[in-house]
């Protein structure tokens, strides 16, 4: 399960808003708990795509690694990674699963004609082959803010 505060979850938004026709991406820092995964911060990310920002999107391994060194400075665990599918469902593409890793939380929010509408999660099974839906909670609030 994962717990993601209303401000968060608003931010997340907002990033796909800002962003379209693009597809926003960044990751989600925080915490594994007896509850579930608490996301208690986002570290937004420039998409790294080029030749098609519009229906994918790329991180570096130096940005990776940038959001890896936020989380430990906030003493915080990378949970996962968010993005917009802009003008498309808010659930994974094939391009999604083949560039995803096991573990780690995959929130999407499909924005349509610049409004952010559906936000689901996803967990890539261990095998690879395909996601699973994980239950998004909303919760209060977040304990601290992003980092942009």
């Amino acid at each position: 399960m994962l717990l993601l505060p209303a401000n968060v979850e608003q931010e997340i938004r907002e990033h796909g808003a800002k962003d379209y026709p693009h597809e926003c991406c960044g990751a989600m820092l925080g915490a594994e708990t007896s509850a579930g995964r608490e996301v208690r911060a986002l570290y937004p990310l420039v998409n790294r795509r080029d030749d098609s920002p519009r229906n994918r999107f790329s991180i570096t391994p130096e940005d990776f690694r940038a959001a890896e060194r936020a989380a430990t400075q906030r003493g915080f665990d990378l949970l996962g990674w968010y993005h917009s599918h802009p003008d498309h469902p808010a659930r994974p593409s094939e391009f999604d699963r083949e560039h995803a890793w096991p573990w780690y939380s995959y929130v999407i929010v499909s924005v349509e004609a610049g409004v952010p509408r559906d936000l689901t999660s996803w967990r890539l099974e261990d095998d690879r082959s395909k996601f699973q839906p994980e239950e998004v909670l909303p919760v209060r609030a977040a304990s601290q803010t992003t980092q942009d």
